[in-house]
């Protein structure tokens, strides 16, 4: 499967492959472009990644997951290129027996994606300025099985 896209992602295409007869719990994570940041009006972002080295480690991470949480499904696709406030940037579905599960599993994954794939994102503003980086808000911290 390819983890990274220039087009659009399609949340329902992916919702639907992400039901499973032993699921009882689906979730599902969508990181949606907001138009504004520290005060300032965001126009768009744009991302770019090492696609080859990032494409592998989604998979890996997606494999690593599914193992220690067994999850039935795993899935997480990022956009690449300009990505319009109010679309979606990057999607994160974990199905597993149990919805604790699939609920740490997801967060595991979208953090981890944050923080160690070859993914770099800068932010276009209305004035015209642009900031490289510096975007991840969330937390390496240890909560519940989550560890970093």
């Amino acid at each position: 499967m390819i983890h990274l896209s220039t087009e659009k992602i399609d949340v329902m295409a992916l919702w639907e492959q992400a039901h499973h007869p032993a699921a009882g719990g689906v979730v599902l994570f969508s990181g949606e472009v907001r138009n504004n940041h520290q005060g300032k009006e965001v126009s768009h972002l744009s991302y770019e990644a090492a696609e080859q080295m990032a494409n592998k480690m989604i998979a890996a991470l997606l494999d690593e997951a599914k193992q220690r949480w067994e999850l039935q499904v795993a899935i997480a696709v990022h956009r690449l290129g300009k990505v319009s406030v109010m679309e979606t940037a990057v999607v994160v579905i974990t199905a597993a027996a149990h919805r604790a599960e699939a609920y740490a599993a997801n967060q595991y994954i979208i953090d981890r994606i944050k923080h160690h794939v070859p993914l770099w994102k800068c932010e276009h503003f209305v004035d015209g300025e642009r900031a490289w980086g510096g975007h991840c808000s969330c937390k390496q911290k240890s909560t519940g099985n989550i560890e970093p």
